[in-house]
């Protein structure tokens, strides 16, 4: 099990935190998750790949970047 901070565009608000916090948790594989609006980011914690949870997060509206 791994733990990833990845970029999240788009967010502007709180609703759109708890929509992307909901996105992440519904992918399989995914154990924890944190999204913070002021960073722009996403703290990660499971087995969900990368292509699997930008899929996610771009389906509900938002881009997702990969941890450098």
């Amino acid at each position: 099990m791994t733990t990833k901070t990845y970029r999240v565009t788009g967010m502007t608000c709180g609703g759109c935190v708890r929509h992307v916090d909901k996105a992440i948790r519904n992918t399989p594989g995914v154990t924890d998750v944190t999204v913070d609006l002021a960073s722009g980011t996403a703290v990660v914690t499971g087995t969900a790949s990368y292509e699997s949870l930008a899929a996610t997060v771009a389906e509900a509206g938002y881009q997702m970047t990969e941890p450098a």
